[in-house]
């Protein structure tokens, strides 16, 4: 039997209604501008004022950096395809695409873990804190985060496009997803990509492992402190992490453990935006909004600002 390899491929588009392209547009360009001055606004205090430079901001600093990666490597592609009215991606920018998005998720769930460690000293060693969470120890955990999202991005790169892609070029996606791909190869033998999930399922398994136990000390530590506003404040900076981290966990499941069907389903994209779009627009608000350390350096530079402008004036 015969076969066109296909040499680029085709997204999900929603320009057979223009009512749903412009709306599509215009969502995707709010959430990216939002998650972009969200991120960089985090990015941009925790390096200019010096109460930031601590283990728990240094770990959200690099959060936000893999968010705004994150959020980059889908979205504008998305939007400029809509704007253009052009659906097709490049075989060799869909490998880097896909490759982008697991380095960015992988390296993230790495963080989220190491900030939880974080936590678990801060709360229930804290006469150990500084010793423990040194800038030393710090910088090993976010070289480990990167190494392990990089070998990650690599074994399922590699393993989807050593697949033979044939037939329909179509993506059932907004962006180059591994599950979407999945459904447009002629190959036979899935090997190779089966390796990658279940490594990457171990992965995810042992950092929600250490994560778990992590919070189960820390809240056996908070619920003994006898100020009930010391466990306000305890719960306030921990409940927001344990948040994040179930939806991004639970919903990066879901998309790539559930059956494969050949039929295309809206859940599928719905699904994708949970742990691709929605943790880059929601994580500054979930750690920030009621942070009074973040709130009184956006204060300050602020006012800073606004005094400059004065005396230009």
């Amino acid at each position: 039997m015969n076969h066109t390899l296909v040499m680029e491929f085709v997204l999900v588009s929603f320009n057979w209604s223009l009512v749903l392209l412009k709306l599509h547009t215009l969502l995707f360009t709010l959430i990216y501008l939002v998650a972009l001055m969200e991120n960089s606004a985090i990015i941009l205090l925790t390096l200019l004022d010096q109460r930031l430079h601590t283990p728990m901001y240094f770990f959200l600093r690099h959060l936000s950096f893999l968010d705004l990666c994150l959020i980059s490597a889908t979205l504008p592609k998305s939007i400029l395809n809509s704007l253009t009215l052009k659906d097709s991606i490049s075989f060799l920018g869909c490998a880097v695409q896909l490759f982008v998005v697991i380095l960015m998720d992988g390296s993230e769930i790495g963080i989220l873990t190491a900030m939880s460690c974080d936590r678990y000293v801060a709360i229930c060693r804290p006469l150990h804190y500084e010793t423990i969470m040194s800038r030393g120890v710090c910088i090993q955990l976010l070289v480990i985060s990167w190494v392990s999202g990089g070998a990650l991005g690599i074994l399922y790169s590699a393993g989807t496009f050593s697949l033979t892609f044939c037939g329909s070029n179509k993506i059932h996606q907004f962006f180059c997803d591994v599950p979407a791909l999945l459904k447009l190869t002629c190959s036979n033998e899935h090997m190779t990509i089966n390796i990658s999930v279940t490594i990457g399922v171990c992965y995810a398994f042992a950092c929600l492992i250490c994560i778990v136990v992590s919070y189960v000390y820390i809240f056996s530590t908070v619920l003994k402190i006898p100020s009930r506003q010391s466990q306000s404040k305890a719960f306030s900076t921990c409940l927001p992490h344990l948040l994040v981290v179930s939806t991004f966990l639970l919903t990066g499941a879901f998309a790539y453990l559930k059956p494969s069907s050949d039929v295309p389903s809206i859940l599928d994209i719905l699904v994708s935006v949970f742990y691709s779009v929605i943790p880059p627009t929601l994580n500054p608000v979930i750690y920030c909004l009621r942070n009074k350390d973040i709130k009184l350096a956006l204060s300050k530079v602020l006012g800073n600002v606004r005094r400059n402008g004065l005396m230009k004036r």
